[in-house]
């Protein structure tokens, strides 16, 4: 029994302790809820007297109270937004659409995201944006426009960067085929400087062939200038051979047929040449004669 009472007093102290603690949480919570909005309406005050850099200061100090705080959170992204850092305006808009509670929260926030990828260009991630603000609210005029906008302009946008892309390829191909030509060009240069090569390698070898053929050539013409002063000499020795006896055939006159009046004074003239001879014959005679003289004692 006495067992009893004690668990039963255990179990009643356990009971108000947690009671007292989740009610302290309760109020901690917000109380943390309270400083973190003073923080919002501070930060509000900063940015209309057009103070960034309080303003920024309170709203994070708003967002480290309470984290569940969604407009901290949104107008510290729209504080961001205006001062063009548009990165970090998007990195709280996705936390405060995280952080949303409602539809019109969540609205808001993926509105202001599409805003900024329309800043960007990033079409494709604008229209993904505002359909989700359309999900979220689908009779909002202003978003309806901006995501038709979007579409338009993601449209334009890739048919640019098809464009560019096949001008891209075209170039491409026209810089193959410039560097086919180029290496087409190059191999003929090299094939006609080989040819060029071989040409004279050939021709040099045709020179030194006809250098040949002109050695053989000279040393035939020599032997037969040899052959030719050895006729020429033989020849010139027959003639001299020749001046003193019979001359050649070719040179021998041949008989001519005389009239007989050429025959009777051809005779007379041997005749008359035969006595002159004979004249100076006895001529010699005559005077060759020893006459044996006597003495006269």
């Amino acid at each position: 029994m006495r067992v009893v009472m004690i668990f039963t007093f255990l179990l009643n102290f356990c009971l108000t302790f947690a009671q007292e603690t989740s009610e302290d949480k309760e109020k901690e919570a917000l109380a943390a809820s309270i400083e973190a909005n003073n923080y919002v309406y501070e930060g509000n005050t900063e940015l209309l007297s057009d103070d960034f850099v309080e303003a920024e200061v309170a709203y994070r100090k708003a967002i480290a109270k309470d984290d569940a705080n969604v407009t901290a959170k949104y107008n510290l992204a729209n504080a961001y937004y205006k001062e063009e850092k548009l990165a970090e305006a998007h990195r709280r808009y996705v936390q405060a659409a995280k952080t949303a509670t409602n539809k019109q929260e969540k609205h808001s926030a993926f509105h202001n995201m599409g805003n900024i990828f329309m800043k960007t260009k990033e079409y494709e991630k604008a229209v993904e944006a505002y359909k989700n603000a359309l999900r979220n609210d689908p009779n909002d005029d202003e978003t309806r426009y901006n995501y038709a906008l979007a579409k338009e302009l993601l449209k334009k946008q890739q048919q640019q960067n098809q464009n560019q892309d096949q001008k891209k390829d075209q170039e491409n191909k026209q810089d193959q085929n410039k560097d086919n030509k180029d290496k087409d060009k190059d191999n003929k240069e090299k094939e006609g400087d080989k040819e060029e090569d071989e040409n004279k390698d050939d021709q040099k070898e045709n020179d030194q062939e006809g250098d040949k053929e002109d050695d053989k050539e000279g040393d035939k013409k020599e032997d037969k200038n040899k052959n030719d002063q050895g006729d020429e000499e033989e020849k010139k020795d027959k003639e001299d051979e020749n001046k003193g006896g019979e001359q050649p055939k070719d040179q021998q006159q041949q008989p001519q047929r005389l009239s007989p009046q050429q025959l009777k004074n051809l005779l007379e003239a041997m005749n008359n040449e035969e006595k002159k001879v004979q004249d100076k014959i006895n001529a010699k005679k005559a005077k060759g004669v020893k006459v044996k003289a006597e003495k006269d004692w």
